[in-house]
């Protein structure tokens, strides 16, 4: 007798793919697959292990504004009891709030949990620290000097009087909230190493997704606040995100939590298979008939027909993979779709140079990830993962960093060997005063495509791409690359809930998946439809 349960296929493994495939188990009878090109599950929220010490690719902080997104992360993974010995405000359950609760699991007696971890993030310019996002603080304006401080407060001055109107590019962005100097002192080095190119050619809508409200008059209201309002509750409710003082984080790292979602769809009915590459998306009569999927062990393909399709693969490589080919303006605004690669370099080292409080103290320094802002290397960002969770380090009195470089893929850092990479990411770390390259006990290097889609090449006519592909009543693009938008891992869960409910309720207008993460909602002035996302009942 023939299956007579619809199907949905879909594509990609990652927050997103995975988000939906459990939702749509849990709220209707259509069966998930999951198809995942790569060897593991994750997407850039997978936990790479070797040799024991674990790689969190990009640091995913588990925190969000969502209480929905909070509230199916702990169901999956409960929080600790209690951290540090400190009595906190957390997440039980469905958002019961509950302080200094002793009774539950600890990270010594079981693997499947959350920890509480205290947020520090610093900036590292002309070889010292400074905080992020910058305090304005007395340390802050001690090490930046008397000339810098006052070119700062004049240019601040001068971007509230004289803003850049209309503000076009990522580069007017930070000057209208932080004045020209704060902005060239403390965001353009690092900023343009993420992307390679310059702020001036960036549309300003990134800034509006990822720096999102914050600005100089919330840097000093945070300040007094950390000095006048002492809390300890997870959910930071009325704090800008770049600004929050503790997260969530799974003991073992982000790719625990979707390891562990991978296992229940399996268990519930629905599939998630690994080295499953789509290669053609075959589509008649506005809409998506078949998927031809090729097996990247055995190299054998198969054909999957199904009902409906979500979609978190590059859109650039969907639209591609399309049959029939689709029309010629639109292609163009596909292939013109530009994203930026990047490379993780563990390093295992006996310590740091640098040290916490007195320069010879030894006591490891407490950020999670330090931007590097210095313009003599391309070193990006650096992540100390003892302080993402003690338990992704094999032998904990060893320091084990992660050392990230963005590029593109085939340029001169990409086409380095794993030697080659070792060596400069060594030597850069070497150069700027962060460890002593005698030191380095062992290292591996990862690649990663596509991690970050780009606000510039094509982005200016996304919409009509974006048009385009929403005429196809039966597939929904969900997360970072399926929406070619600059997503964290809450965002992309809320546009697969909100792709499954629209599946769920018989909609085919993708309007509310497109309004997840806007500007709007950065400013949290959210629409009645967004509100719907969020508490799970769009």
């Amino acid at each position: 007798m023939a299956n007579t349960y619809q199907k949905a296929v879909i594509i990609g493994a990652g927050p997103a793919g995975l988000t939906a495939a459990y939702e749509l188990l849990q709220r209707s009878n259509i069966k998930p697959v999951v198809l995942e090109a790569s060897d593991q599950v994750g997407g850039l929220a997978r936990t790479v292990n070797y040799k024991g010490n674990r790689i969190d690719l990009g640091g995913h902080r588990f925190f969000s504004k969502s209480d929905w997104v909070m509230d199916w992360w702990t169901n999956i993974l409960p929080i600790e009891a209690r951290h540090d010995g400190e009595q906190i405000v957390s997440y039980q359950g469905k958002s019961r709030a509950v302080e200094g609760d002793k009774s539950g699991p600890t990270p010594d007696a079981q693997d499947n949990i959350m920890l509480v971890r205290n947020r520090r993030s610093r900036i590292y310019f002309r070889r010292q620290f400074f905080d992020y996002p910058i305090s304005l603080s007395v340390d802050t304006l001690m090490k930046m000097g008397l000339i810098n401080t006052i070119l700062t407060g004049f240019s601040f001055i001068k971007s509230q009087v004289s803003p850049v109107r209309p503000e076009k590019s990522l580069e007017d962005f930070f000057t209208n909230r932080f004045g020209k100097h704060l902005y060239k002192t403390f965001f353009q080095s690092y900023t343009e190493k993420v992307w390679g190119v310059p702020c001036s050619v960036i549309d300003a809508s990134w800034g509006a997704q990822r720096v999102k409200g914050l600005d100089v008059a919330k840097l000093i209201k945070h300040a007094f606040n950390k000095i006048f309002v002492k809390s300890h509750d997870v959910k930071q409710k009325g704090t800008e995100v770049s600004l929050i003082e503790r997260f969530l984080y799974p003991k073992h790292g982000p790719g625990q939590l979707w390891e562990y979602v991978t296992d229940k769809v399996n268990e519930e009915g629905g599939s998630v298979t690994l080295h499953k590459e789509v290669q053609e998306v075959i589509t008649a009569n506005n809409k998506v008939e078949a998927v031809v999927v090729k097996d990247m062990m055995t190299g054998q393909t198969e054909t999957i027909k199904s009902d409906y399709f979500i979609s978190s693969m590059p859109v650039r490589d969907l639209m591609q993979a399309m049959t029939p080919k689709p029309p010629a303006d639109v292609m163009e605004i596909a292939n013109g779709l530009i994203y930026r690669d990047f490379i993780t370099v563990g390093l295992l080292i006996d310590k740091l140079k640098v040290s916490e409080g007195h320069p010879q103290s030894g006591q490891l320094i407490k950020d999670n990830w330090i931007y590097i802002q210095e313009p003599d290397v391309a070193l990006g960002r650096l992540q100390l993962f003892n302080n993402w969770s003690p338990y992704l380090v094999s032998d904990p009195s060893k320091v084990w960093l992660g050392l990230e470089y963005f590029c593109t893929e085939g340029d001169e850092l990409w086409n380095k060997s794993d030697k080659e990479m070792e060596l400069f990411a060594i030597d850069e770390l070497d150069k700027i005063g962060i460890i002593d390259k005698a030191g380095v006990l062992d290292y591996t290097v990862i690649h990663a495509k596509k991690a970050y889609p780009a606000y510039f090449g094509t982005y200016d006519r996304f919409d009509e791409l974006r048009h385009y592909l929403d005429s196809f009543s039966n597939l929904f693009l969900i997360g970072r690359n399926g929406m070619h938008r600059y997503n964290n891992q809450d965002h992309s869960m809320l546009t697969a809930l909100a792709a499954v409910e629209n599946i769920v309720s018989g909609v085919i207008t993708k309007d509310n998946i497109w309004e997840v993460n806007t500007e709007a909602e950065y400013h949290e002035e959210k629409t009645a439809s967004e509100d719907k996302v969020a508490a799970g009942k769009a």
